[in-house]
């Protein structure tokens, strides 16, 4: 008598398949820093995805894991950033987006050290949704530093320039 296979012998192997693509494809995520992936095959459709917070968006910048010295100089350098923050003077971003120091590629920056400026003095734009938003000079005062780089993100409350 012929004996019919059931469902627990062919689900075990391709179980085995389906987790080694999954396996695969998780590799794949992280060799290329894709958040998602998606494939079908044979009718069997796989989605591997994985979060990421803001937390975890900072290491993406940092160099590749043979210079393990260089997350802890960035972990080092983040508290210092943090403490400019605090600095009587910093003006802070009011807003999360990108920061321009001059008003076009180009041109003149708005500021630089040892500037001299007015309350309300325009000191750099911040670019958010697609629009460009002038960040003025809380107060008069000279601009004793310049703590973002043109063209870089700012977040919420990052300090941009001190003026004393």
């Amino acid at each position: 008598m012929a004996r019919k296979p059931d469902d627990t012998q062919t689900a075990t192997p391709k179980a085995s398949n389906d987790s080694g693509m999954i396996r695969e494809l998780a590799l794949l995520l992280d060799e290329t820093n894709l958040t998602e992936i998606e494939v079908e095959r044979a009718g069997l459709r796989v989605r591997v995805a994985r979060n990421i917070s803001v937390a975890a968006a900072v290491p993406a910048y940092a160099p590749a894991p043979a210079a393990a010295p260089a997350p802890v100089a960035a972990a080092a350098a983040a508290p210092a950033a943090a403490d400019m923050t605090k600095h009587p003077g910093a003006v802070p971003s009011p807003m999360v987006g990108t920061v321009y120091r001059a008003p076009e590629p180009g041109k003149p920056a708005f500021i630089e050290v040892g500037a001299k400026v007015a309350a309300g003095q325009t000191l750099v734009i911040i670019e958010a949704m697609k629009t460009m938003n002038q960040i003025p000079a809380p107060r008069a005062g000279t601009v004793t530093q310049i703590l973002i780089e043109d063209g870089s993100p700012v977040e919420y409350g990052e300090a941009l320039v001190i003026i004393e």
